[in-house]
Formats: C-alpha cells, sequence, structure tokens
C-alpha cells in the first residue's frame, strides 16, 4: 500500500496544514467581514435561552441520519446487486425503482410515502417512516454509483481471479469489491452527506428536526440570523466527519495502478 508520507511527489503535512489553516483564516475573514457589513443588530439571547432544544433537535438529526445510513448502504447494495441479477424480473424490478425514485423530487415521496402508503400500512412513527423514506431515496443514487464503480473493472481481472482458482464469491471479496469500494468512496460521500442535509425535509412530517426546531427559536424570539450560524456549525459537526472518514479510507484502500 502506497504511504503518501514516501511519496515524494505529494506535498509535505506541515505545508499541507499551513494551506488550511490560511484558508480558514481568509474564509473567517470573509464572513466577518459580509456580516459586519450588514446593518443588524444581533440578539443571542432568544438563542441561547433555548440551547437545550437545539440540542434535541440535533440529536433527532444525527440519530435520523444515522438509521437512514445504514437503510441506505444496506438498500442501495441490495440494489445494485438486484439490478445485475440475472433473473430478468428481478433485474427490471430493480431498474424500475431505481429510475423511479431518480426521476421524482424526494418531498413528493416523503409525503407520498408517510400520508398514503404509512397511512394504510397503519404505521404512525414519523421518525421510522421518515429514516426508511430518506435512506431508500439515497439508496437508488448509491445503487447507480455501486454498479458503475463494478462495471468499470476489466473483465481482466474477472479471467485472472478464474485462472488462479477464485469461484465467484472469492472473486468479489478478494478482487472486486475492493477495487470498486476505491472507486466508489467519493460518489458514496458525497450521497451520504446530501443524505443529511435532506433530513432537513423531514419536518414535513412533523418531525422536530434540528432545522423546524431552528425556525421555531428564531420565531419565538423574534430574531432572523442568530439561529442559521449554530444551524450550519450543527451540520458541519455531523458532515465533517463524514469527510474524514471517507478519506482514511480511500487511503485505506488505494493500491498502486
Amino acid at each position: 500500500m502506497p504511504d503518501s508520507t514516501l511519496d515524494p511527489s505529494s506535498p509535505p503535512r506541515w505545508r499541507t496544514s499551513l494551506w488550511v489553516a490560511v484558508l480558514l483564516v481568509l474564509a473567517a475573514g470573509a464572513i466577518f467581514g459580509a456580516f459586519a457589513s450588514i446593518q443588524y443588530r444581533w440578539n443571542w439571547s432568544g438563542f441561547w435561552l433555548n440551547r437545550g432544544l437545539f440540542f434535541e433537535g440535533w440529536l433527532t438529526t444525527l440519530g435520523i441520519g444515522t438509521g437512514s445510513l445504514v437503510v441506505c448502504l444496506a438498500a442501495g447494495f441490495g440494489l445494485m446487486l438486484g439490478s445485475r441479477a440475472p433473473w430478468e424480473p428481478v433485474r427490471l424490478a430493480c431498474r424500475g425503482w431505481i429510475t423511479l425514485v431518480r426521476s421524482t423530487p424526494l418531498l413528493v415521496q416523503l409525503l407520498i410515502g408517510y400520508y398514503v402508503v404509512a397511512n394504510a400500512l397503519r404505521i404512525n412513527e414519523p421518525i421510522v417512516v421518515g429514516m426508511l423514506l430518506l435512506g431508500l431515496f439515497e439508496a437508488a443514487y448509491l445503487a447507480e454509483i455501486f454498479r458503475g464503480a463494478l462495471e468499470s473493472i476489466g473483465r481482466s481481472q474477472r479471467e485472472a481471479a478464474r485462472a488462479v482458482g477464485f469461484n465467484t464469491v472469492q472473486t468479489y471479496r478478494y478482487v472486486l469489491i475492493p477495487q470498486a469500494v476505491r472507486r466508489a468512496l467519493p460518489g458514496t460521500t458525497g450521497e451520504l452527506v446530501s443524505l443529511i442535509k435532506n433530513s432537513s425535509l423531514l419536518s414535513v412530517l412533523g418531525i422536530e428536526e434540528v432545522t423546524q426546531i431552528t425556525r421555531l427559536i428564531n420565531s419565538r424570539s423574534y430574531t432572523a440570523l442568530e439561529g442559521f450560524i449554530p444551524l450550519a456549525l450543527a451540520y458541519l459537526a455531523i458532515t465533517l466527519p463524514l469527510t474524514w472518514l471517507a478519506q482514511g479510507l480511500e487511503r485505506r484502500f488505494a493500491y498502486e495502478t
């Protein structure tokens, strides 16, 4: 496995850290200048009094995001396998589902899924239904990312695996999946981050996640901007670790070509 610290073409870590620090300072200065230029009287007392409510909303968003991630990854992998299945009805059903989900807005799917499908099945748990619907929506996109990554691997890899005596399971486990994971990671990370941000739409189901709580706090304290800055930081606290984890996995699955 190649080590970036030993690669002469890669910059030293101290230089990368220095540039990151410089860019953060410049970004902070630009943001401060933008806010300083507007005529707005800040009032943080209302948000501070409701900080516990905001934290509860953030925990709800974190729980919904975690559950949706599990559904998304499992369903996306299953849809990818189904779209490549040798049995034509399964293949057509999976591809049809992927096309239907990708061609309709998430908001419409949430409304129909909760007020029509879940109501018909007598499921009265908005958070559970919201996690399932959000996970299934992003799973359609992940399935195509997984399929594209797998099909981008040359036929020679499969032929080489058969030549050394690998069966189908061993070929996928030791040859195809490690290469496909590395190729799919950037797109997968983007979809997972999008899933976290799309959780704000679950407020249409009556779920008090962090975005809905922020609107409530702003209306209670008669403020406009005070709640949205902590809201942005709250989403960053969830999405940045996902990005760092993906970067670590990319290094873990790196290989010489």
